[in-house]
């Protein structure tokens, strides 16, 4: 089935691409977290190889929160998949926080559309599945400690002892995304972390993440198709060309303040620009 790009709100009709400041100073190699140089990835098939990617190039800073969005095929999914170790590069490097990345690893949190939940296991066991592996030299009280913060932060303190079965679907991502943050990895990797989400509940989950995010500033990568969530989240959006061979087309700086919620988002002065140069992109 073929994914469309969500957007929620009227657009503004314009007759040009809005003249909005989307550039970004370049990064000081010393606040690089995430390097991805000349990334390629091939996929054979019975028709012959056939190439995704093609020399992609993206630096991350430290604290950054960077959206990715682009049509469906070009390959964002892809590029998550190998930042999380879990996909082989054809060609190219990947370098999280100095060390070339070769597998998966605890140092990348993950969430994904589904939270893929133990459903046997409580909310707290399924948290403390992860904390019990990174955190194995603590004591079993501080590492309970751990999951129970991180529960809470995300609004499941009455839930921690039910089981994931009994959850709702909204609740099962709050699971999932406290599961990633109580990792304390140095990267968090969100794979259209609400796309499965009424407009309701994704909206309430923007803000959890809004807030869990603000506080921990964890650097971040998220493949979204939503145009809003992009800007509502995001330090920058990297907008991908089609595939095949796709690769970075533009960058677009979101330069609002933060904090940011979903009211101060559509009631800012530059909000309906930077939407509309994204989906201008997306167009064209």
């Amino acid at each position: 089935m073929t994914e469309s790009i969500h957007i929620h709100l009227p657009i503004k009709p314009v007759t040009a691409v809005p003249e909005i400041n989307t550039h970004v100073e370049p990064i000081n190699p010393a606040d690089v977290m995430l390097d991805i140089q000349h990334l390629k990835k091939v996929y054979p098939t019975p028709k012959g190889d056939f190439t995704v990617l093609q020399d992609f190039n993206l630096q991350v800073k430290k604290e950054e929160f960077i959206s990715i969005i682009g049509h469906s095929g070009c390959g964002k999914s892809t590029i998550l998949s190998m930042i999380a170790g879990l996909n082989e590069l054809t060609e190219g490097n990947i370098i999280l926080n100095g060390r070339k990345i070769t597998e998966a690893g605890p140092d990348r949190g993950v969430i994904f559309q589904s939270p893929s939940l133990m459903p046997w296991m409580t909310a707290l066991e399924n948290v403390m599945l992860g904390v019990n592996q990174v955190f194995s030299h603590i004591s079993k009280s501080e590492r309970t400690d751990i999951a129970k913060y991180y529960l809470a932060k995300v609004g499941l303190e009455d839930s921690f002892n039910k089981k994931a079965s009994e959850l709702s679907q909204g609740m099962k991502q709050r699971v999932g995304i406290a599961r990633a943050f109580a990792l304390k990895p140095k990267m968090l990797l969100l794979d259209e972390p609400f796309g499965m989400l009424d407009s309701l509940t994704r909206g309430e989950l923007q803000d959890v993440l809004v807030d869990v995010w603000t506080k921990e500033k964890i650097t971040a990568i998220m493949i979204t198709h939503d145009v809003d969530e992009a800007i509502l989240l995001s330090d920058r959006v990297v907008m991908m060309t089609s595939g095949p061979f796709a690769k970075v087309g533009d960058i677009m700086g979101v330069g609002m303040e933060r904090p940011r919620n979903r009211r101060t988002l559509i009631e800012h002065p530059e909000f309906y620009d930077y939407r509309a140069y994204l989906i201008d992109f997306l167009e064209h």
